[in-house]
């Protein structure tokens, strides 16, 4: 029943599928005529080409699917569409390919536009009854590639035989020869419908619309109407829901016998309905498995029931006059003239001379169970037979049958049974019978029904009933006179707002909305409908946060809905399964507070504290959150009116507040799997009556307190991984909270006894074997206030910075790394900053620098394990904190700010910049632009800012996605050309650009090509570049991390010529270092990604003549006899593909020969027959054959 977004169906070519979305239904034409005109007239021409055949086929399909939503555009052009197709399928000169086709362009048509209107647009003549018999014979059934041809045919004859002369008259003679007799128009057409009746395809669907036209023509039912529904009742009885074929027998039986009873008079039916009806139910449908038989079953009893009662109008139906829109939301006069007819004064004389059949009776017992079925379009059907039925019935049945819905909404009944009951309620109340004296019955039915819930497992079911209801509410608005619904106007209203703020899904959300909506249109009566229509519209309802925190409290300013609205969520929101939706309650109730204070305060609260004994985990959980919000909700309203706390909270709420942790703990109820969830909201509940300012100072509670907050930080690693972070932020956040309440005496000084045993113990528990437990004193620490941390700030530091160091026991903590870092970074801006002051006080000269070799150690923590980079949580954090200190510098302090830190800073940021990872990159970048462009004065020191400032300009950082390669690496490599960067941005170019990562290695290697290329006649810049490459391989020997990728990079460098300027030149500083780096790094090396890397880098190395080649080819050749075959392929494989580029440093026939060697020669054979290979290749190439070395101890 909710609103449905708009939109367009189909896919259209050339990126155009965002322009249709955005018009949704906003068509005004059929605009592609010119188009389809052109494509249909070529048919015949594209028939020999399958692919534009096809491309034609899904052209066609894609422009009719644009107007999925507004078929009716197609009607001025539905006939010369038509005529353009049916002229290629009459012509007799056709090929069959080509009417095949034909029929497909046709079916595309009808499925847009439907089979009913296009129906009566085929050629119906009597002259075409033949032709389309005869197109028959030639088709196929078994043929699933032109089941369109026999679906159109199908169809095409069904309008035909709508012709008004007998068929007998186009009979002629029968006799064709002596003894032969030719079968008659109405057996050829019978036994075509029969036929496909039972196939498999779509065709069935057609079929059953040809019978339903065809049997009941007045000539056909009196010769084949009883044959006909003798062979479907045998088809019936035959078939068995549980075999495919039996299944599909029985949905075309079933469809053409409900088309039948549906289109055809009821004198020629009534005959036959008892026993079709005594036959169905011989089925057992209900009980089949199949959705739809079991929807065609409910349809067709519905049918044979209407066929049982005569077609009349019930008087003493229920009849709304004024359906005026206008005239509703007018001020109402008394006594409205012609606003109704009395229904219940309505003539009735007539239900008595009429008697009902006793069918009747088991065809309404059907449609009841239909009610209750597990499928909604079954549930649907059978709510729609119900109401065609009641209203044939007289007023005293009709009554019975809505007393026998209204049993469907029993809590024993399962939510099929309340959504099957709603939508019968709503379908007798659109047709006005439900009279407004069952008004009082059905509505506290339907306001139960708002709210359905059931907890199944760890979910619920109901959404489809609330939704249902809503559907309901809606219906009712149209069907009945404001008057009539006037005394439920409160209930309902109150619950249709309650639904559209308040239920956890969004589409019950929106369906209340717009039920509420209609009844404030068509009814005028509900209190503040267009004020509440303008905030709870259908987009504002879409946001379940926005819905519970801001357009319930506007809401609640009406005081009709305030206490109803604080009342659900007490009593069905506050213990809901959902905890997302019991943290929204409690939420919204600390809001609601301020609009009932008195009520919240003297009933609320109360029923609140006595659910935190619940034993239902849900509600316990639920009613703490509450009770936390609501004491917190009302002592800032007490504030804001400057009037005492106890004017809202007594003593005994108070006490009931400081009693709900001992009385949990004594319980045990801190244990188990509803632990977490108990600590998580009395945590909460400890900050809340924290920064209530509960008068608990020295009270044992405040031990109590504190002992559930240790004891969950050191606990974390029993709690489950999904509700960790939540119950870890929860206790943090009490703790802040208690101890700025309670631990700081008057004076503004802290408690020092509570000082000492805190952080002795928290710096105790920094050094925890268990991860979780670190990351949450690290975190408690982070969080306390200046009082506590004066006088043990150097400390604090020191214990944190212990956590963020490595060790062999604990390397793969990243996340109590992560946690420290961002503790620290807490401390410094909760101490602040001050030239000259104390180093056990605040930031200053003495531990500045100390505090940044920390953070800057942490950027290079790459610690990997299965869970991957775990690292780059570090790395982010330690980027985040370097930020928050270097503005709080610069803003506060910036003499504290050294050149040589503040280029360390910028350098590594930019590192960071420009790894792989898009997640760290795009932080990274962000950071820097902070840095780069901040708010007031900038930072002093930093490296090129001019330059930076061209580079990277302050549009920038709104502009960019730095998530994205293609924007980041293009921005990230113009930092090459600044000498203080350079360093730092090639070693995490380096990682990029020999990545895995498909988009990373291409972006950031065009980019890198791109800088290259713009110094490739710069031999300064070129010579610059060089020297900081091989310092970067050099201070990361043997670091796989980075030495692996930097060989890709070199390999793709040489390739791409990028080091041509210093090929010219003999022995070139730079080729000699190079190979000597390569050569340590791939010595001894066992890692095959490794070596196959530096083969690749010593195959571009031969580009450098002189005695580097010797060298290279050396190293090469002695590759070619590794331990490992694989490596001997694939060094034979590069050496192949090298000297093909760059071989033209050998003579031509030492070329081939070479050539010949490297291709004939097995090089995963053993070592000895290798080996002479590679010796002969060594004098081919003129470098000395490799000498075996023995091992030491050998003779």
């Amino acid at each position: 029943m909710a609103l449905g977004e708009e939109r367009a169906a189909g896919a259209p070519e050339d990126g155009a599928e965002d322009e249709v979305l955005a018009r949704g239904s906003a068509l005004e034409a059929f605009g592609e005529s010119a188009e389809t005109r052109a494509l249909l007239g070529r048919l015949r021409e594209v028939l020999g080409d399958r692919a534009a055949r096809e491309g034609a086929l899904e052209r066609f399909r894609v422009i009719m699917d644009k107007y999925q939503e507004q078929p009716h555009l197609l009607d001025p052009h539905l006939e010369w569409m038509m005529n353009l197709l049916l002229d290629i399928v009459q012509d007799k000169t056709s090929p069959a390919d080509l009417i095949h086709l034909a029929f497909k362009f046709l079916y595309i048509i009808t499925k847009v536009r439907g089979y009913k209107t296009f129906l009566r647009l085929f050629p119906h003549e009597v002259a075409n009854v033949q032709p389309v018999l005869d197109m028959f014979t030639n088709q196929n059934p078994r043929d699933h590639e032109t089941w369109e041809t026999r679906y159109m045919l199908l169809l095409w004859l069904s309008v035909t035989c709508l012709i008004p002369f007998d068929f007998s008259r186009l009979d002629g003679n029968l006799l064709t020869q002596p003894g032969q007799t030719r079968m008659s128009i109405m057996d050829r057409i019978l036994q075509i419908a029969e036929a496909y009746l039972v196939v498999s395809d779509k065709a069935r669907d057609a079929a059953a619309v040809l019978v339903s036209k065809f049997v009941t023509r007045p000539d056909v039912k009196q010769k084949k109407m009883a044959g006909f529904l003798d062979w479907s009742l045998h088809t019936l009885a035959r078939s068995s829901f549980q075999t495919i074929e039996g299944v599909i027998a029985m949905d075309g039986t079933l469809q053409a016998l409900a088309q039948i009873f549906k289109h055809g008079k009821r004198e020629d039916c009534l005959p036959y309905a008892a026993t079709v009806l005594k036959c169905l139910e011989g089925c057992n449908l209900p009980d089949s498995n199949q959705t739809l038989l079991r929807k065609l079953g409910v349809k067709l009893v519905q049918r044979l029931g209407l066929t049982f009662l005569k077609p009349r109008v019930a008087k003493w139906r229920y009849q709304r006059g004024c359906r005026s829109l206008a005239a509703n939301l007018q001020p109402r006069l008394q006594g409205p003239e012609g606003s109704q007819m009395p229904a219940e004064t309505a003539d009735c004389d007539s239900d008595g001379d009429y008697d009902v059949p006793e069918d009747v009776e088991s065809v309404i017992e059907q449609l009841l169970v239909g009610l209750k079925d597990q499928d909604t379009i079954v549930r649907w059907s059978a709510a729609k037979g119900i109401g065609r039925m009641a209203a044939r019935l007289p007023r005293e049945l009709a009554d019975d049958v809505v007393g026998s819905v209204l049993d469907c909404f029993s809590f024993q009944e399962t939510d099929n049974a309340w959504h099957g009951g709603c939508l019968a309620l709503a379908e007798l109340g659109r047709r006005g019978l439900l009279l407004p004296s069952r008004l009082e019955d059905v509505v506290p039915v339907i306001l139960k029904a708002l709210t359905y819930e059931e907890k199944r497992g760890s979910c619920s079911v109901g959404t489809n009933v609330r939704d249902a209801a809503c559907y309901v509410c809606w219906a009712f608005a149209r069907a009945y006179e404001p008057r009539e619904l006037q005394p439920f106007v409160a209930a309902i209203s109150s619950a249709l707002v309650i639904a559209t703020v308040f239920d956890r899904n969004i589409n019950c959300r929106r369906a209340a909305s717009a039920a509420f909506q209609e009844n404030v249109g068509r009814q005028g009566t509900f209190p503040h409908g267009i004020d509440i229509l303008t905030a709870a519209d259908y987009f504002a309802v879409g946001n379940r946060a926005n819905c519970f925190l801001v357009i319930s409290m506007f809401i609640a300013g009406f005081p009709e809905y305030t206490q109803p609205m604080i009342d659900h969520l007490v009593a069905m929101k506050i213990n809901h399964w959902d905890g997302v939706i019991r943290e929204l309650s409690a939420k919204a109730l600390h809001n609601l507070a301020q609009r009932a204070p008195e009520y919240s305060a003297t009933h609320v609260l109360p029923c609140l504290l006595s659910k935190t004994q619940s034993l239902d985990l849900h509600t316990r959980h639920g009613a703490v959150l509450a009770c936390a919000e609501l004491a917190r909700g009302l002592y800032r309203l007490a504030v804001q009116e400057d009037r005492p706390v106890a004017d809202y909270l007594d003593d005994a709420a108070v006490r009931g507040l400081k009693q709900i942790h001992q009385q949990l703990y004594d319980r045990q109820l801190y244990r188990g799997l509803g632990g977490e969830l108990m600590r998580q909201a009395v945590c909460v509940l400890i900050e809340n009556l924290s920064l209530s300012k509960m008068p608990f100072r020295g009270d044992v509670v405040i031990d109590g307190w504190q002992w559930l907050i240790d004891d969950t930080l050191r606990n974390l690693h029993l709690i489950s991984s999904h509700s960790r972070q939540q119950v870890k932020e929860a206790a943090v956040s009490a703790l802040a909270a208690l101890c700025c309440e309670y631990y700081v005496l008057d004076g503004g000084q802290a408690d020092p006894v509570k000082q000492e045993e805190l952080l002795q113990q928290y710096l105790a528990d920094l050094q925890s074997p268990e991860e979780m437990a670190r990351c949450g004193f690290s975190l408690a620490l982070g969080t306390l206030p200046r009082v506590l941390l004066q006088g043990r700030l150097q400390q604090v530091l020191a214990g944190l910075g212990a956590v963020t160091t490595i060790c062999p026991k604990d390397v793969s903590f990243a996340e109590s790394r992560r946690d420290a870092l961002k503790a620290i970074s807490r401390v410094c801006q909760t101490v602040g900053v001050r030239a000259g002051g104390a180093p056990d006080e605040v930031v200053c000269e003495e531990n500045v620098s100390q505090i940044y070799r920390t953070l800057l150690g942490c950027l290079r923590d790459y610690t990997t394990d299965s869970r991957g980079d775990v690292g780059a949580w570090v790395r982010e954090a330690a980027m985040t904190s370097l930020r928050d200190l270097t503005l709080l510098l610069g803003r506060e302090q910036p003499e504290l700010l050294e050149a040589s830190i503040c280029q360390q800073v910028m350098c590594c940021v930019a590192q960071q910049a420009s790894e792989k990872i898009d997640r760290v990159r795009a932080h990274a970048a962000r950071v820097f632009m902070m840095l780069l462009h901040c708010e007031g004065a900038p930072l002093p020191h930093v490296p090129h800012r001019g330059q930076l400032e061209e580079l990277f300009p302050r549009s920038d950082v709104a502009s960019v996605n730095w998530n994205a390669p293609s924007q980041a690496f293009p921005r990230i490599t113009r930092l090459l050309g600044l000498p203080a960067y350079r360093y730092h941005v090639l070693l995490g170019l380096a990682v990029s650009v020999g990545g895995l990562t498909e988009s990373t290695v291409r972006y950031s290697t065009q980019s890198l090509f791109e800088y290259m290329k713009g110094i490739q006649n710069d031999p300064q810049a070129l010579e610059g570049f060089g020297g900081t490459l091989l310092q970067l391989f050099e201070d990361n020997l043997l670091n796989d991390r980075v030495s692996v990728p930097l060989l890709k990079m070199l390999d793709q460098m040489l390739a791409n010529g990028c080091f041509d300027l210093f090929t010219a030149e003999q022995d070139h500083p730079f080729g000699v270092k190079l190979l000597a780096l390569c050569k340590e790094e791939t010595r001894k090396s066992k890692d095959v990604q490794k070596l196959r890397s530096g083969i690749a880098v010593f195959c571009g190395m031969v580009q450098f003549p002189g005695d580097v080649r010797r060298k290279v080819l050396l190293q090469l050749c002695l590759l070619l006899c590794h331990p490992f075959p694989v490596i001997r392929k694939s060094t034979a494989s590069q050496v192949y593909e090298m000297l093909l580029t760059y071989g033209d440093f050998l003579a031509d026939g030492v070329l081939e020969e070479v050539m010949a060697v490297l291709g004939a020669t097995a090089w995963d054979a053993e070592l000895p027959v290798v080996r002479a290979q590679r010796n002969h290749l060594c004098d081919l190439l003129g470098v000395p054959r490799p000498q075996l070395v023995p091992k030491p101890g050998t003779g």
